[in-house]
């Protein structure tokens, strides 16, 4: 009896130690696998996050070049374009310095303004002139001019003008402006497409 029960006790023991080492080995397997699904898909995250890394770090190089390229290219032609200015705005701006200052040029373009003003309108004329040909200036318009066109000129002088004149009816209506800015700019329109071809080949 005894060593039925002994037999019984080993029998048992050893089903149960056989089927505890198979589920063991089971949950091993299965855990295994698992830990390969789990690296594979890390893995695969971690490739993905590589790649994205890499596609928009090329991204960003490809836009900081692109930008870097406008801004050299702007920065380029603003160069250029101020290079451009400096020379015309010197040289038209000495010229028509020198050309406005001569009284003997100025009433000549004012008469020739001022003939065709007459011949075009019946209306007495308003000249703004430049303070500092005052003394130059103011007796001429008032005698010679006037008695050319035969009609009254009033001639105002300022400082805001530093060459040139503005012209028109004395109702105010509207006026031709000859300034020096706006000969500066006249010229310049002249000089820009030269200077250009001759500092840059366009």
């Amino acid at each position: 009896m005894q060593s039925k029960l002994q037999e019984l006790t080993d029998k048992l023991y050893n089903e149960g130690l056989s089927k505890g080492k198979a589920e063991g080995e089971q949950i091993l397997k299965n855990a295994g696998e698992e830990a390969d699904k789990i690296v594979c898909t890390a893995k695969e995250q971690a490739a993905a996050i590589v790649e994205k890394a890499r596609k928009d770090a090329s991204d960003l190089m490809d836009k900081a070049k692109s930008d870097i390229r406008m801004a050299s290219e702007q920065t380029l032609q603003a160069t250029r374009k101020d290079i451009e200015n400096l020379i015309v705005g010197r040289n038209a701006g000495d010229k028509v310095d020198t050309v406005l200052a001569d009284t003997a040029f100025v009433k000549e373009i004012i008469s020739s303004v001022a003939s065709k003003f007459s011949s075009e309108q019946a209306c007495d004329l308003s000249l703004v002139l430049p303070e500092k040909l005052r003394e130059q200036l103011e007796p001429w318009v008032c005698s010679e001019l006037s008695k050319t066109l035969g009609k009254e000129v009033d001639a105002r002088f300022t400082k805001k003008i530093a060459g040139g004149f503005t012209i028109g009816p004395k109702d105010g209506s509207y006026y031709i402006s000859l300034t020096s800015d706006t000969f500066r700019e006249l010229i310049a329109e002249y000089l820009r497409p030269v200077t250009r071809k001759i500092l840059f080949g366009e």
